[in-house]
């Protein structure tokens, strides 16, 4: 079983809504969130702008996205960035919040959509020069973990207790839907090569949707600890990862699964396929991890120190942008 942390010590200066979610997440990802909160990031994003931070690129960053010739990622205090050059050098944009933003995507270079706590919900509309919040929460205890979206219309927002927002109309209004009775924490959306959603939840739960999300249905766990990410692999084949370093491949679109060794016990947070078909995976305490898909034994490369690691983009150097505790860190892909 994960860890379930009580409120008392350092805790009681996160605030009634952030102790409510310390206790259901794991402790590693507890320290991050009281860091968050002890400088003072989810400010009231009422007429609020991000502060422009000259290291900006050194602090905390929760995801990243690469569209055209830029890479974005976002973070802590509101904080947008882009990249032109692979990751080496970032400008910070202007936003309308100081809250936390924990995911960023694209459907093109010209729209794009972020996420984070106080459901804060950002869009642009040309390719990142302004952003408008679409969504604004304060007093919402529920944050906003993952953004994804079909096309330039209908997309979701998903994230703690269970909130699951979509939206038909490209961001500009949302509903709320249920994915399922329970409120586990949302943390990861994907859509597989044979088109069917997932989503990697708190304690082992995974759930998908073969009718573009107008129902969802709960899977076999193989775990019961929680997961943080999926990587679609082909036809119905997939990756589920998280806590403490577990792995599970599925061939039948999550009907079964196999655990897959990593030989850590690190949290994962982020994988990717990369371009030459090996299996990326990257979490806490540095952790790098690769795999060729066929054989799936995960070895480890040099990774960005012992920080943590929550999101990993590939370049075409070849190489990769790690995001995290650090900032962001540019590293040689080794063949």
């Amino acid at each position: 079983m994960e860890p379930r942390l009580y409120s008392s010590g350092p805790y009681l200066r996160a605030g009634k809504a952030l102790k409510r979610v310390l206790r259901r997440l794991p402790a590693a990802i507890v320290f991050v969130l009281i860091l968050l909160t002890v400088f003072g990031t989810d400010a009231d994003t009422g007429n609020v702008i991000s502060v422009q931070a000259p290291l900006a690129s050194r602090s905390l960053l929760l995801d990243a996205a690469c569209v055209g010739d830029r890479i974005w990622a976002v973070g802590e205090r509101g904080h947008m960035l882009f990249s032109r050059d692979k990751g080496r050098s970032w400008s910070q944009v202007q936003v309308p919040t100081r809250a936390t933003l924990t995911g960023v995507t694209f459907h093109d270079e010209l729209t794009g959509w972020a996420v984070g706590h106080e459901g804060i919900i950002l869009r642009t509309r040309d390719g990142g020069k302004q952003w408008e919040a679409v969504r604004s929460v304060p007093d919402d205890d529920r944050p906003l973990l993952d953004v994804w979206f079909q096309d330039a219309s209908r997309g979701f927002a998903i994230g703690a207790y269970g909130i699951c927002l979509c939206t038909d109309d490209g961001g500009t209004s949302w509903r709320e839907v249920r994915i399922s009775e329970d409120d586990w924490h949302l943390h990861h959306m994907v859509r597989s090569k044979s088109g069917r959603l997932y989503i990697a939840a708190e304690s082992g739960q995974i759930y998908r949707s073969d009718d573009d999300g107008a129902t969802w249905i709960t899977l076999p766990s193989p775990y019961e600890g929680s997961f943080f990410g999926l990587i679609p692999l082909a036809k119905d084949a997939l990756l589920v990862f998280g806590l403490r370093g577990h792995v599970f491949r599925s061939e039948d679109a999550g009907k079964t699964w196999k655990q897959i060794p990593t030989g850590t016990v690190a949290t994962l947070a982020d994988g990717l396929r990369l371009s030459d078909g090996r299996i990326l995976l990257a979490g806490l305490a540095g952790t790098v991890l690769v795999s060729q898909e066929q054989d799936m034994a995960f070895e480890p490369i040099p990774g960005p120190g012992r920080l943590g690691v929550w999101a990993v983009i590939e370049t075409d150097s070849p190489g990769l942008v790690c995001f995290g505790e650090q900032g962001a860190t540019p590293l040689a892909l080794g063949k």
